[in-house]
């Protein structure tokens, strides 16, 4: 029977947990960089005509590139578990619409709302939206189940009170999408990439299709001839079909490395990885005269461009962790990487705290070279922390 294979027995894989630890440690510095004047361009995201992208642009890429390399994994378990296609349906369905949901409250924390008009402060409001998600898919130890299910409920009610409460500015109404966040834009991609798995399997072919669907899906949406009123809310989706490309980039790196990998040996997994990188680099410098880089505009030159770069770092992890025993490095981010939504909700706790006790962040206040020290300094800080709460096991999980 076909299954993933790790090269070694071992309950996580270590280059994927330095991956994803390193991705949220980047996050932090780069979202606390948006703030620092008096720093290189390439520490800011580009605008969306540049044609052109920094390291900023890169680290969202990296989230949904973890998250296809995790799907593969998280659909083994559930079948060796005895979980049926639709059961497992029902979980991604759930999954999907956890983070869909802490995006849709956390981008209307940030725009769109008429403070003046609500009976608390938009710092509060985002606070104990935070609160709500840690009620809702926080780990609970607690025997009784009545009081675990409490929890839950109680977290689904304030999430419901808080928009009742919610009132929008001139331009909208009420909550709205928007651009949903980026947990959200994680938790569709998430959705699509998981679906497919589920009809692909780990067949490299099948997914390489699947890929090209997401990419072929992007250029009919910007195609004047396809175009038409009629098909417009179906090919607008074409932002979430980009970053379902790297998803599946992800998933597809996975297959390579640990799909039947006990009858192939690291340097062939490894050699192939390599040369999917370049596949992936040849078609982003295929595609650059049709589709400028934009991270903004989710063009398939910016999906394959960050793909690539991608799979070349992991192959470099896989090297350094899996290969060589080099753990030190994996060790340092893994308790980020066994708990990364508590680390991405974390800054935005401390920023919701700032706000609503109108302090500005002192970060901010420095600039160029001291500011982007500050920046590192705070990132290990949350690392720190976030530690500390994984020992007396405050976690959250799907």
């Amino acid at each position: 029977m076909n299954q993933i294979t790790q090269a070694k027995p071992k309950l996580r894989i270590e280059s994927i947990d330095c991956f994803r630890g390193l991705t949220f440690f980047f996050m932090i510095i780069v979202n606390e960089l948006h703030g620092v004047p008096g720093i290189s361009k390439w520490l800011k995201h580009m605008p969306a005509h540049a044609d052109a992208m920094s390291l900023p642009d890169v680290i969202f890429p990296a989230f949904l590139f973890i998250v296809g390399m995790s799907i593969p994994f998280g659909v083994q378990a559930r079948k060796k578990a005895g979980d049926s296609n639709l059961k497992i349906v029902q979980h991604i369905f759930l999954r999907a619409l956890g983070l869909i949901t802490m995006g849709f409250f956390m981008v209307n924390a940030e725009a769109g709302y008429d403070e003046a008009r609500m009976p608390i402060s938009i710092g509060a409001w985002a606070l104990t939206s935070y609160l709500a998600f840690m009620l809702i898919w926080g780990v609970y130890q607690f025997k009784n189940q009545l009081v675990n299910i409490g929890g839950r409920l109680l977290g689904i009610f304030i999430l419901a009170a808080l928009a009742s409460i919610y009132h929008g500015d001139q331009t909208q109404s009420w909550m709205s999408p928007q651009w949903w966040g980026i947990l959200g834009l994680i938790g569709w991609a998430y959705l699509v990439s998981a679906l497919v798995y589920l009809v692909t399997g780990p067949c490299l072919m099948k997914i390489g299709v699947a890929l090209l669907g997401m990419i072929a899906y992007y250029a009919a949406s910007h195609s004047a001839i396809l175009f038409s009123p009629a098909l417009n809310i179906f090919l607008s989706q074409d932002a979430h079909a980009a970053h379902s490309s790297i998803v599946l980039c992800g998933l597809l790196t996975s297959t390579l490395f640990f799909y039947n990998g006990s009858s192939v040996s690291a340097i062939v997994r490894l050699s192939k990885a390599m040369q999917f990188s370049l596949v992936l680099l040849f078609f982003a410098f295929a595609l650059h005269n049709a589709y400028p880089i934009s991270k903004i505009y989710a063009t398939p030159t910016w999906c394959m461009y960050s793909a690539a770069l991608c799979v070349a770092i992991y192959c470099l992890l896989y090297f350094q962790i899996d290969m060589r025993c080099q753990r030190k490095l994996a060790n340092l981010v893994y308790p980020v990487a066994s708990n990364p939504l508590i680390c991405y909700l974390m800054p935005f706790v401390v920023a919701g705290i700032l706000q609503v006790f109108k302090v500005s962040n002192p970060i901010h206040g420095l600039s160029g070279f001291y500011g982007a020290i500050a920046c590192v300094l705070y990132s290990c800080l949350i690392v720190f922390l976030v530690g500390r709460l994984n020992q007396i096991n405050f976690k959250m999980r799907f």
